[in-house]
């Protein structure tokens, strides 16, 4: 059977990233043009549209695509996507270029060109009722809410040209992969029902059970490590590369299970986010996704399984991925192994271990020693040498949230 097709009505990747000699002249002609400055989470999004993950868009929204995404999980022409990808500026930014006009995009940190963009549109928005649509809260507090009250109040829309990856392909060789590449592997391993398993934080023993659970009825496991930005107190990137490749090496059977990561910036968007990850898996080339416990969430802002609950409230059409929602899991002292509230008896209650990557660095932050139960002893052997050279002023207090009542746990 060939892999899932890629998201949109012509079911072709659209990767917007120069080659070749038009790849060289732009870079020359992006040097003459006005510099409009991205944030990091713009970069982000940019450079996924360069490698062919948010296939089909184009560039970055007009008002037009921006509004029906926020209301409807559409863009204008109606192709399901349920966060807005866009590009703000400052009034003063805004009316210094004019629509029709290309400009050069640079990011805020490297002051690299990482493409040019065709002004389609400048528009104001309401950043309150993006707020609302999209993170449902209004809470400073929270990260994703956080960045978008902070840009600018005009939004610029239009087609994108790619003409730089930035460091991600260097910093992470043989972990960052495009699409074409990541379905190109699937290709040649037999593979055509692929689960992807979205991870932020290191793999503890429930993130390996959910990823063998997908082992069990697909063909393999694409493990989809987001290396672009985090928030503080979140573990970096090529600390989790290497706790994921000796996981894998030493605990999955060969041929199950192989690693890639993508350049991403995480939003915190809980349910909204989960079909975000879902419809850029899908361009991936994977044609379920697992859905646990608080995907892409944050803090006490959703329910536990909203996440999984929003696959079911959108059209049985809207995207070609499947949902694989698991149950919350942990590890029973009395069943000597890992469990669900499918599995494990009621009896067992206080016998269980419960398994969270905000446990795991809270604990290790503070200086703390996990239970052996937390995860594989490999893994834990490398993230307490992460934080045992992590510099404390690097260090950030992390909060623990019950999950039954949402409330801050004080210890």
């Amino acid at each position: 059977m060939p892999l899932v097709p890629p998201h949109g009505r012509e079911k072709i990747l659209k990767p917007l990233m120069l080659e070749g000699e038009a790849l060289r002249q732009e870079r020359v002609r992006a040097k003459t043009l006005k510099r409009v400055v991205m944030t990091t989470r713009e970069t982000s999004d940019l450079l996924m549209l360069g490698m062919g993950a948010f296939t089909p868009l184009t560039g970055f929204m007009t008002s037009a695509d921006w509004k029906s995404v926020c209301d409807d999980y559409r863009t204008s022409d109606r192709t399901f996507w349920p966060v807005p990808i866009t590009l703000s500026a400052t009034p003063e930014a805004a009316s210094s270029v004019k629509q029709g006009e290309d400009v050069a995009l640079e990011d805020e940190e490297t002051h690299e060109i990482i493409g040019t963009m065709t002004i389609a549109e400048k528009y104001g928005i309401d950043k309150k009722h993006e707020c609302v649509q999209v993170f449902r809260t209004l809470d400073p507090e929270h990260p994703g809410v956080k960045k978008v009250m902070e840009q600018g109040n005009v939004n610029l829309g239009g087609p994108v040209r790619v003409i730089s990856e930035s460091y991600y392909p260097e910093m992470f060789r043989g972990v960052y992969m495009r699409p074409a590449e990541s379905r190109a592997m699937f290709e040649k391993m037999g593979w055509s029902r692929v689960a992807a398993l979205q991870l932020r934080n290191p793999m503890h023993r429930s993130h390996e059970y959910l990823a063998k659970i997908a082992i069990e009825v697909c063909d393999g496991l694409f493990i989809h490590q987001l290396v672009g930005k985090l928030k503080p107190g979140d573990i970096p990137a090529d600390v989790r590369v290497r706790a994921v490749n000796m996981l894998v090496e030493l605990y999955f059977a060969k041929n199950t299970a192989v690693q890639g990561g993508y350049p991403m910036e995480m939003r915190y968007a809980g349910p909204r986010e989960a079909l975000l990850h879902a419809v850029f898996r899908q361009n991936f080339g994977c044609s379920d996704m697992i859905i646990g416990r608080d995907h892409a969430g944050v803090g006490n802002y959703y329910g536990p399984f909203d996440a999984q609950r929003i696959f079911d409230e959108i059209p049985p059409d809207a995207i070609g991925i499947r949902p694989m929602k698991i149950d919350w899991t942990w590890f029973c002292r009395k069943c000597r192994g890992m469990s669900s509230a499918r599995t494990c008896p009621d009896s067992h209650k206080d016998s269980r271990l419960m398994l969270s990557g905000t446990v795991v660095r809270k604990t290790l932050s503070e200086g703390g020693e996990l239970d052996p139960d937390f995860s594989r002893p490999e893994v834990l052997a490398i993230l307490k040498q992460y934080y045992k050279e992590l510099d404390a002023s690097a260090n950030v207090e992390v909060k623990l949230h019950d999950a039954a009542t949402g409330n801050t746990i004080k210890q």
